[in-house]
This record gives structure tokens, sequence and C-alpha cells, in this order.
């Protein structure tokens, strides 16, 4: 068996050494008034009493002063199995210390082999007294031998099993500090990861409304500049479409900040009704034909906002690099969801290549809701967005 370590153990057997304490002070006062009282005067007598002053005086000193240095746990135990030894010798009160004492033993060896071999250490010592003061005699094997034995026996099935349930005890003990340690940690792994994916979560959100918003402003503030003397006519609708979408992103700004970042009511209604604004607006700005054919198919908000931020950021994408003439979109309800459909005429580019943060945002709002977003494009044929989103009821892979 091994030691016994950690808190569990040390209090255990400092409760159990309080608790014995008085008992113990007890027992050794009426030890020595039974010595002194029933003994003759003599050597006999006096080397008794000192005997037990030793023991008396090593106990009083661990139970007082635990840190000592001049008489240690183990010190201890040796010097009262040299005295059981002396005590058996003189026939004096032997048995009464051995069973007062037998719990220190366990207290102070603090492992069961250091324990078992002080117990055997003490047996020994008594035993030998004993038989040094009657030999082989029939008082020896049938009263010391005997009841020394059974007293030993029945202090080490006790101890060994204090010690086994000290021990079931103290792992228990290091197994929920272990279990609330791992809980700790994964409690605070949990708010990592969902203070990451919040703060993914509001960068999206701000990608794709006030930075595409932004945007917008910025090229149509060109626009507009670069038309001031040519086409005035022109600028001051560029202008009003700088006021409008500054509101909008006004309107924007403030529902974020109002809602902690949360979708809020944004693409509430019909989803049809509301790609419809988003093209006209996108065709009175740009000046590109664009060729919708939008079903109104019956959506959440969570679907509507999915494809409308989809929409906003394919046409942001066109604005910006595709330099293209013409733009479709088409809305469809499939069996299996919905699907939506935007292509340009534009340059294209290299998909494996393409590392903006538009196009993996929408990608992973279409994963949280179960859809997925597929890109065509090469260098001159244009590019084909194809956003797919399940909806209730539907059965996927159906024609």
């Amino acid at each position: 068996m091994t030691a016994l370590t950690g808190p569990s153990a040390a209090t255990f057997w400092a409760t159990s050494l309080r608790r014995w304490n008085t008992v113990c002070w007890v027992l050794f006062a009426a030890m020595a008034f039974g010595i002194a009282a029933m003994g003759r005067p003599g050597g006999e007598m006096y080397g008794a009493l000192g005997l037990l002053g030793c023991v008396v005086l090593g106990y009083a000193l661990l139970d007082r002063f635990p840190g000592n240095r001049i008489v240690r746990p183990h010190g201890y135990l040796a010097v009262l199995a040299l005295a059981l030894g002396g005590l058996a010798y003189l026939r004096t009160s032997y048995a009464a210390l051995f069973m007062v004492t037998l719990p220190h033993y366990w207290m102070f060896g603090r492992t069961p082999r250091i324990s078992m071999g002080f117990l055997g250490l003490a047996t020994f010592t008594t035993l030998l007294g004993s038989w040094l003061q009657l030999g082989w005699s029939a008082e020896f094997l049938g009263e010391t031998a005997v009841s020394t034995l059974i007293v030993v026996a029945v202090g080490v099935l006790i101890g060994l099993w204090a010690h086994s349930v000290v021990e079931q005890s103290t792992e228990r003990a290091r197994l929920i500090d272990e279990l609330e340690r791992a809980q700790a940690q994964l409690s605070a792994a949990h708010q990592r990861q969902g203070a990451a994916d919040e703060r993914e979560r509001l960068a999206r959100e701000i990608h794709d409304t006030l930075a595409q918003g932004f945007a917008s402003i910025v090229v149509l503030a060109e626009a507009a500049r670069a038309g001031l003397a040519a086409d005035p006519g022109r600028s001051a609708q560029q202008l009003r479409s700088i006021e409008s979408t500054a509101r909008e992103n006004l309107a924007e700004a403030r529902e974020l900040v109002g809602s902690g970042g949360s979708q809020g009511q944004v693409a509430a209604g019909s989803v049809a009704g509301t790609l419809r604004r988003v093209l006209d607006r996108f065709a009175e700005d740009t000046g590109l034909a664009v060729d919708a054919d939008l079903a109104d198919p019956e959506c959440d908000q969570q679907t509507r906002i999915a494809l409308l931020r989809c929409t906003q950021e394919s046409l942001a994408n066109v604005r910006k690099h595709a330099r293209a003439s013409t733009v479709g979109v088409v809305l469809a309800r499939l069996p299996y969801g919905v699907e939506l459909e935007i292509t340009d005429d534009g340059t294209g580019f290299v998909v494996e290549e393409s590392t903006g943060f538009g196009l993996d945002g929408m990608r992973k709002r279409l994963a949280e809701l179960g859809g997925r977003l597929t890109v065509t494009s090469s260098v001159g044929d244009g590019t084909r967005i194809l956003a797919t989103v399940p909806l209730a009821g539907g059965t996927e892979g159906t024609a």
C-alpha cells in the first residue's frame, strides 16, 4: 500500500489525534496513579513511572509542539516501543499502555508500512520483556502472548481499515478537484470561444452593412465629383443616393448598437420586395442593366437576412471588381428550399486565389442555416454566385 498524502489524510489524522488527546491524558493519569498507589515503593515502581514519564513527555511535545526538532513522530514511536518492553519486564501496566497507545502507531506512522513496522517492534519488545521476566511459563504463553497478539491483530485490522477509508476519501477528493478544474477550464474555453464567435459575427454584420454602405458612398461621391461639370443632373441624383445610403447606414448603426450586434428587424417582410429595392438602387447608382427574376417564397427572418446579405455582397463585388455591363439575379423556390443565383458578365477571377472577407462571410452565414455557397468564375468569363438554403418541410435533393 502507498503512503497517504494530501489534505484529506492530514485532516483525518489531525482530527483523530485531537479526539484521542483527551482520552490519552485521562488514561495516562490513571496509569500513573495506579502505579504509584498499587506498587510498592522501590526501584521497580520508580522505573515504571520513569518509563511512563518518558512516553508522556514525548507525547506532550508532539501534541503541543508538532514541529519541534527534539522529538519527532518516529522517535516517539521508538521510545514507546522500548517503554512497553520495559514495563512488560517490570510487570507494571504494560497492557493498559499498549491498548491506550495503539492508535498512535497509525497517527504518527502515517503509512501502513511504517505503522506496521513500529507496531511489530512494540509487540516484539513487549513479548521479549515479559519472556525475560516469566520465561516459557504457562502465564507467559496463556496470558501475555495470546492477549498481546489478539490486541495487535485487532489494532492492525482497524488501522488498515482506517487507512483504506482515508485513501478512498483522498482519491475522491482528488478526482473532485480535477473535475472542478476541468469544468472551470471548459467554462473558460466556452467563454473565450463565445467571445470569439461574437466578435466574428459582429465583424460580419458590420462588413455586410456599414462597410458596404460606406464603400457605396465613396464610389458615388467620386462619380458625382467627376460629373459635376458635364452632367449636373446625374451628380445631383448621385448626391441623393449618397444621402439615402448614409441615412440607411445610420439606421443600421443604431440597430447594431441598440440590439448588441443582433440582426434586429432587418429584412422583415417580403424577401422579393426587399431584393427588388436593393437591385433598383444598384441599377440607379451604377447604371448597369439588371435582369431580375424573383419568386417570393415564404422565409423566416434569418433566411431573408442571409439572402439579402448575399445579394448585397455580390453586388458590391460587381461594383468594385467586375467591370460588368449586365447583372442577372434569380430567386427561386425549389422543393428542398430556396435558391439565389447572381451572375455577371464581368472580368471574373480565380476562385481559389480569392482571399476576401465577403465570400467567406457569405459561406459562414449560409452554413449557420444549413445552406451552401457555390462560386463559379474564371478570368474573362464573368462570375456566378449560387446560394442555397433549405427550408422547413423541404425534401433535400428532389428535383
